[in-house]
């Protein structure tokens, strides 16, 4: 089949070379220009402008956004409402935030345009190993584009999932279940890192994953870290959010659902952003006043004397 992608990433590239070696006719566009004229001489059709990107395509036609979840996905999909036609597929596989997705596939239905939300997992092993696929939104739209989702998917690994806004709303659990499982990780690594043993973290990483109960594919990309650094000396312990995370804690807020590992991993990572956290000095500081505790004064983190 045929189909266009959108903004052409880290996922959205390879996502085009994926759907490429299986056979598909791609058209590719993207804000600069360098990405499609790679992509171009892989096999896909470039095309410069929205109005390109339709001109290239034969009805129905398909539209695949991957971009950045909020205001650049909502140009992007209000524009190309402008120009799409009735019957034509609009296909959201960005990180949307669920509510957003419901909204908008309502803005295309009144204009008869079909519209689905799929959650995408995989990262940058995705071109390689397939596309975890979540797919909400028109069932006749999941129909005609199943082709290309059995293309960018491993086994077995698209499922329809129900109206709009289902897609995303699973990829978000997804996320925030993924938020849960890398911070007990971090935690369970460092305190072996702190232990008095000298634990190979990338040795006890494999031999966790050798058939015990907490084997995982995260485990193994942990044990890839540890090879290329064993104590990850060049990495600073700074994460950022994508906004999956926050969703995830404030639907479980909504559905009076307590979620307290999600949202303690959430927190977690506020607080690696803090180069001193104000909240950790108010706590020395009722030490010091009830309990006459000694304080580490700015001072002394500068140059490194003991209180």
């Amino acid at each position: 089949m045929e189909l266009a992608i959108v903004g052409l990433g880290r996922m959205g590239s390879n996502m085009a070379r994926r759907l490429l070696r299986g056979g598909h006719r791609v058209v590719v566009h993207n804000r600069s220009p360098e990405p499609i004229q790679i992509l171009e001489r892989e096999g896909a059709v470039g095309a410069y402008s929205p109005e390109d990107t339709l001109r290239t395509l034969t009805p129905p036609r398909v539209i695949w956004l991957m971009l950045p979840a909020g205001e650049v996905t909502e140009r992007m999909l209000q524009h190309f409402a402008e120009l799409l036609e009735p019957s034509d597929i609009l296909v959201d596989g960005g990180n949307a935030y669920w509510k957003d997705s419901v909204r908008r596939a309502q803005f295309l239905q009144d204009r008869g345009i079909r519209f689905l939300d799929v959650g995408t997992s995989g990262g940058i092993w995705g071109l390689e190993y397939g596309y975890c696929l979540m797919v909400g939104g028109d069932e006749s739209a999941f129909r005609h584009l199943e082709p290309a989702l059995a293309t960018l998917a491993p086994e077995n690994g698209y499922r329809y999932l129900g109206p709009a806004g289902a897609g995303h709303f699973a990829k978000m659990v997804h996320n925030g279940i993924e938020y849960g499982l890398m911070q007990a990780y971090a935690e369970g690594f460092e305190i072996l890192e702190r232990s008095p043993y000298r634990y190979d973290l990338a040795d006890l990483a494999a031999l966790w994953n050798r058939g015990s109960v907490i084997r995982s594919w995260l485990l193994e990309l942990a044990e890839r870290a540890f090879r290329n650094d064993p104590r990850l000396s060049a990495i600073r312990g700074y994460v950022e959010d994508s906004g999956e995370g926050r969703w995830t804690v404030l639907t479980a807020i909504e559905e009076d659902v307590p979620a307290p590992v999600i949202t303690l991993s959430l927190q977690m990572r506020f607080r690696s952003r803090q180069e001193d956290s104000f909240a950790a000095k108010v706590v020395a500081a009722l030490r010091r006043e009830f309990g006459g505790h000694a304080v580490k004064t700015a001072e002394q983190e500068t140059t490194g004397a003991s209180p």
